[in-house]
């Protein structure tokens, strides 16, 4: 598959709210996670790692709606723009967020994802 084919298909399972199942099938099992804030989520490496990352988020947060737009290829990489309405469950405050997921394709499998917020 080609990065544009990967993408698509990719977004299509986003868009659908099947978003376990998009990293499933395209995370390579090395790829590394780049978050744009601090600690021990920062940067993450391998497939076991992200998914405990996704876990942790959908535990912690209640889902109120969203969407991802995109994708948007260039070369080897696509981004995805994801807007985001939830409430932390820790702290009960509800937010909105937007944010923008550069994902990075090598033979065939997304080998890193950086998200800017």
């Amino acid at each position: 598959m080609t990065t544009r084919e990967i993408a698509e298909a990719f977004c299509a399972l986003l868009k659908a709210g099947r978003h376990e199942e998009a990293a499933a099938e395209f995370n390579a099992e090395d790829i590394v996670s780049h978050e744009a804030m601090e600690g021990p989520m920062a940067r993450l490496e391998g497939k076991a790692a992200v998914k405990g990352k996704s876990d942790w988020w959908y535990a912690n947060h209640e889902w109120h709606g969203g969407g991802a737009e995109g994708p948007f290829v260039n070369g080897d990489r696509f981004a995805v723009i994801f807007d985001m309405d939830v409430t932390a469950k820790e702290t009960g405050q509800r937010v909105q967020m937007r944010e923008v997921g550069l994902y990075t394709v090598r033979d065939g499998k997304i080998v890193e994802e950086r998200f800017f917020y």
